[in-house]
C-alpha cells in the first residue's frame, strides 16, 4: 500500500525531502497538518547511537517473548487490539491531523489492525506450529523428523505514511505474533499516531518491551537497517534498492513492498454502474493514495463511452476539503507536498501529449494541501500517467478494441501489484487469471487486501515477499529441522570404523530400497 514513484517512508537511507524537516543531530522533525498546514508538533530525531540502543533492548528481551509460546503472545496482542478498539476515536484523531486523511478513510486502520491480530492469533499454530513429517525412505524409519519455526530475533520495519498504522502494526503483528521483538520507524511525515500505541503498549497495557519505534529521516532508517535480522519496507522501488543494497552488507534479509500502477479491466458485458462506481472509489479512496489505487483503466469499446460518462459524473459528484469528525468528505488531502508534485507533473505531462481531463485536472489553491479528483481520456502508455505510479486522485482511461488489447496493456509495466476485472463473472474470471500481477479482483477493487486469508505481493518491481495468510507470519521466522534418533546401540553402521563387510551391506540395503522406490515410481511389478 505505498508508493513507486513517490518516497512515502521518506527516503530510507538517504536524505529526506518535503514538509516533515529534520536538520542536524538533535534537531526535531516538524509535522504539519496536511489538511490546513499547520504545525501540529514536533518529534526529535534518534540518532544511530540511540537506534542501536534501542534494538539492543529489545533483542535483549526477544528470548522470553518467544518462550511464553503462541498462545501467550497472543494474550498481549489481544490487550493491543482491545486497546485499539476502546481508543478508535483517539487513533483517528491523531491520523486524520498528521495525514489529512478524511474520517472515513481514517476510521478503516483499527478495525483492519483488530482483525489481522485475531486472524493471526487463531491461525498462528496452524501456520508456524512444530511440523511432523514423514520419512521418505524406510533407511530413516528409525529417525524422527521435525520442522520448528523460529523467529528472526528482532524484525526492523520501515513504514510508510498513506497508512500510519495499517502499514507499521500491519507488519509489527505478525512478526510479534510469530516471537520476534520488532522496532520500527515510521515516515518522519507521519510519526505521531504510531508513537502514540507505542506509548500505550509500554504504559497503559504493560507489555513486555519487545516493541519500539525509532523516529527520524534516512539516518536513522539506515542505522536501523544496520542493526536488524529481518527487515520489512513498504517504500518506492528506488528505496527498496537501496534499503537491499545495504542489508545485503549484513546479509540481512529483506521484505519489500514496492507499489502498483494498477490497472482496471472494463469488458463489454459488465455492470458499468458497478463497474464506474468502483473506479471512482478505487482511484479516489485516501486521495488516491494506495499502491492498489485503480490508477489506469482500459475499456472495451462498445462499453466505453458508457463507462466513461459514469465515471466522470461519479467523481464530478466528489466533496473534497478539510474532514471532521462527521464523514462529510471523500477525498482529503495530499499527505505529502512532494507527491502533490508528482501527480501534478503526470497531470501536466498528459495533457501537454493530447490528454484531456473531463473533470479536476489542477492542484487547489491553500490552505492545505489538495489536487482535484481527476478523470483523463485520450491517454496512452507514453505518458508517465499511465507509466509510473501517480499516487495521487487521477485515473486514466483508455479505449480498447477487446480483452486481449486490454490484457496486453495492463500487463505493459514494471509492476505487478494489484488488479481487477469487470464483466460477466466467468468470462471476467478467465481474464483476471491472465493479469499479471500478485492479487486480482472480479467485479471488485481493493477488497483483496482485507482477505487476509490469502497472501499478498508484488510481482514485477512490485517487490518481493507476502503480506497476510501463511506466507505474512511465516516470513518473519527461520526453519529449523529437527531429526531425533528413536532407538539404537553404541553406533550407527555407517559409523567409524570402516569395514569391507559393514559398507557392502549398507551399500546392498540402500539399492534394494532405491530400486523397489524406483519399480514403484515408474509402475513396474517384480
Amino acid at each position: 500500500m505505498e508508493s513507486g514513484t513517490a518516497e512515502k517512508s521518506g527516503e530510507a537511507t538517504g536524505a529526506s525531502n518535503g514538509a516533515a524537516r529534520a536538520a542536524e543531530p538533535d534537531a526535531a522533525i516538524e509535522v504539519h497538518n496536511p489538511a490546513t498546514g499547520g504545525l501540529i508538533a514536533t518529534v526529535p530525531v534518534d540518532s544511530p547511537e540511540k537506534v542501536a540502543e534501542t534494538v539492543a533492548r529489545v533483542r535483549a528481551n526477544q528470548a522470553e517473548w518467544e518462550a511464553i509460546g503462541i498462545e501467550g503472545r497472543y494474550r498481549w496482542l489481544s490487550k493491543l487490539r482491545d486497546w485499539l478498539l476502546d481508543n478508535t476515536d483517539r487513533v483517528i484523531d491523531t491520523m486524520q491531523a498528521e495525514t489529512g486523511k478524511v474520517r472515513a478513510d481514517a476510521s478503516g486502520e483499527p478495525v483492519y489492525l483488530a482483525d489481522l491480530i485475531n486472524f493471526y492469533g487463531s491461525k498462528a499454530a496452524q501456520f508456524i506450529g512444530e511440523e511432523a513429517v514423514r520419512p521418505h525412505t524406510p533407511l530413516l524409519a528409525a529417525k524422527k523428523l521435525r520442522v520448528q519455526y523460529r523467529p528472526h530475533p528482532v524484525v526492523g520495519i520501515i513504514s510508510p505514511w498513506n497508512f500510519p498504522l495499517i502499514l507499521a502494526l500491519g507488519d509489527a503483528i505478525p512478526a510479534m505474533q510469530a516471537g520476534a521483538a520488532v522496532v520500527v520507524k515510521p515516515s518522519e511525515f507521519t510519526p505521531l499516531g504510531l508513537a502514540e500505541v507505542v506509548k500505550a503498549w509500554k504504559e497503559e497495557i504493560g507489555g513486555p518491551d519487545v516493541f519500539d519505534c525509532v523516529q527520524g529521516i534516512g539516518e536513522t532508517g539506515g542505522a536501523l537497517v544496520d542493526e536488524v535480522d529481518f527487515v520489512q519496507f513498504t517504500g518506492s522501488d528506488r528505496t527498496g534498492r537501496k534499503v537491499m543494497a545495504r542489508a545485503a552488507e549484513t546479509l540481512t534479509p529483506v521484505s519489500l513492498e514496492l507499489g502498483g500502477k494498477d490497472p482496471m479491466i472494463v469488458l463489454a458485458d459488465a455492470d458499468l454502474d458497478r463497474a464506474a462506481n468502483a473506479a471512482a472509489w478505487g482511484g479516489m479512496m485516501n486521495s488516491g493514495q494506495i499502491c492498489m489505487s485503480v490508477e489506469r483503466i482500459y475499456v472495451e469499446e462498445p462499453a466505453y463511452d458508457s463507462f466513461v460518462a459514469k465515471l466522470t459524473a461519479a467523481v464530478a459528484e466528489l466533496r473534497q476539503g478539510a474532514d471532521g469528525k462527521g464523514f462529510g468528505k471523500e477525498v482529503g488531502a495530499m499527505t505529502s507536498p512532494n507527491q502533490t508534485a508528482i501527480v501534478e507533473d503526470h497531470v501536466s505531462d498528459a495533457l501537454a501529449s493530447g490528454g484531456k481531463a473531463l473533470t479536476g485536472g489542477k492542484r487547489v489553491p491553500g490552505p492545505g494541501d489538495y489536487f482535484e479528483p481527476t478523470v483523463l481520456v485520450d491517454v496512452d502508455h507514453s505518458m508517465k500517467v499511465m507509466r509510473d505510479e501517480t499516487f495521487g486522485p487521477v485515473v486514466g482511461v483508455m479505449k480498447v478494441r477487446d480483452a486481449e488489447e486490454a490484457l496486453q496493456l495492463a500487463n505493459d509495466s514494471r509492476y505487478g501489484l494489484s488488479g481487477s476485472v469487470f464483466g460477466e463473472k466467468e468470462r471476467a474470471e478467465r481474464v483476471a487469471r491472465r493479469v499479471e500481477c500478485g492479487a486480482v479482483n472480479v467485479n471488485d477493487v481493493l477488497v483483496n487486501y482485507a482477505a487476509m486469508d490469502v497472501p499478498m505481493g508484488g510481482w514485477k518491481q512490485s517487490g518481493i515477499g507476502y503480506r497476510h495468510g501463511e506466507p505474512g507470519i511465516k516470513k518473519y521466522c527461520r526453519t529449523e529441522s529437527v531429526v531425533i534418533t528413536r532407538f539404537g546401540g553404541k553406533r550407527e553402521a555407517t559409523w567409524f570404523p570402516y569395514t569391507k563387510t559393514r559398507r557392502g551391506m549398507i551399500d546392498r540395503i540402500a539399492q534394494a530400497f532405491n530400486a523397489r522406490d524406483l519399480k514403484r515410481r515408474l509402475g513396474l511389478r517384480g
